[in-house]
């Protein structure tokens, strides 16, 4: 039986100055009724050139908020050659364990107010929130061992706490030679075991290296666990895939995202998230053949379906809009488990468009959109 649920679109901001843009926009609940949302400026005139991370807070389980604040612990750090790092696809969640709001993202190298060409060693940072000062504290980069993990990231994965505190963090990789030429070489997956005693993040181990000979490979993994197994979602230039585990470090060989009746699911070259409640398994998600063609790499709206757990597959008939299309690109975004009555979807319209004018950001306005943030609220029934 399907799970019944209704929807509620809230906006918590709109505007932008059509220079720069909300994006990368997910948000964390605390036990207390209060919650933080992070987002980050991108200029539109440029391709995924980020600045500082911006927070918000709710006292009121996210029914009203603060304005953004940047947050001048994510404020860029020197490199060589006058290039340095900055912090990108922010994804906060609580930490039960430790009592603590714990972020993780990614450090894309920049030069010059551009993404920096050649090798670079790419990591995973991570920040905790003091919620007293509602400030993220200096940013750190998690320790792993070198060689294959030269260049690799965190940004925009969902993660899994165990009830033990210890985190499962996937990740996507390269080794230095073959970030030489990211384009001819895919990028693989795996997924950390990592402790944080609310403080230091330290990996413990890792599982098995997952890729597919598809252009650039694997990359911005999200991992659930569900029925006592775990579930890794998978983007890929061409299709999204799926694989599966019983301990959540060794996973199946991936394979194609498709529908309960064979058909491709569409989702390609963007992220897909989880969403768990109950006895029910959710994938969160963009395709094409949605009257879509306008939006960039067809990410809006954002779709949510059932996944049936032993097949891997889509259940077709449980689809449902759960962020509509302005315009404006959606693939960038967050969910939330809040409670066992309610789950967030979260969101900002990313006001770029399709070549060969990627940056005219009145294609997004003329269909409605205008760099909103949304949460989706879903309440179970």
């Amino acid at each position: 039986m399907s799970t019944g649920y209704s929807t509620e679109l809230q906006t918590v901001c709109s505007g932008y100055d059509r220079q720069t843009c909300w994006v990368q926009t997910r948000a964390a609940v605390m036990p207390n009724g209060g919650a933080v949302i992070t987002t980050q400026k991108l200029r539109l005139t440029g391709s995924d050139i980020f600045y500082a991370i911006h927070s918000m807070h709710s006292e009121d389980n996210g029914r009203t908020w603060s304005i953004p604040v940047e947050q001048e612990a994510f404020a860029p750090r020197p490199w060589e050659d006058g290039a340095y790092f900055y912090v990108s696809d922010f994804w906060p969640k609580w930490h039960a364990a430790s009592g603590t709001l714990l972020g993780t993202g990614h450090t894309p190298l920049y030069k010059d107010d551009e993404l920096a060409s050649g090798p670079y060693p790419r990591s995973s940072a991570y920040s905790v929130y003091d919620a007293d000062a509602r400030v993220w504290r200096p940013w750190c980069s998690l320790a792993l061992p070198e060689g294959a993990f030269y260049n690799s990231g965190s940004g925009c994965v969902q993660r899994v706490d165990l009830p033990n505190g210890d985190i499962l963090l996937p990740i996507y990789f390269r080794t230095e030679e073959a970030s030489l030429d990211p384009w001819h070489h895919c990028s693989s997956v795996a997924v950390l075991r990592c402790t944080f005693d609310g403080e230091t993040l330290c990996c413990v181990g890792h599982g098995n290296s997952l890729s597919v000979s598809e252009p650039r490979g694997l990359g911005e993994p999200s991992i659930a666990a569900f029925a006592d197994r775990f579930f890794l979602a998978l983007r890929n230039d061409v299709r999204g895939y799926v694989a599966v585990s019983d301990d959540g470090l060794y996973f199946s060989d991936p394979i194609p995202w498709c529908f309960d009746d064979g058909e491709e699911l569409g989702n390609y070259n963007t992220q897909q998230h989880w969403v768990t409640h109950s006895d029910t398994l959710f994938l969160v998600y963009t395709r094409r053949g949605a009257d879509n063609d306008h939006v960039f790499r067809h990410r809006a709206p954002l779709f949510m379906a059932e996944v049936n757990p032993e097949t891997l597959r889509v259940e077709r008939a449980t689809e449902r809009i759960v962020v509509p299309e302005r315009g404006a690109r959606l693939g960038n975004f967050g969910t939330v488990d809040v409670s066992p009555e309610e789950a967030w979807v979260v969101v900002s319209e990313w006001m770029q468009t399709n070549p060969p004018n990627p940056h005219d950001c009145t294609v997004c306005e003329r269909y409605g959109s205008d760099n909103a943030i949304f949460i989706s609220r879903i309440r179970w029934q």
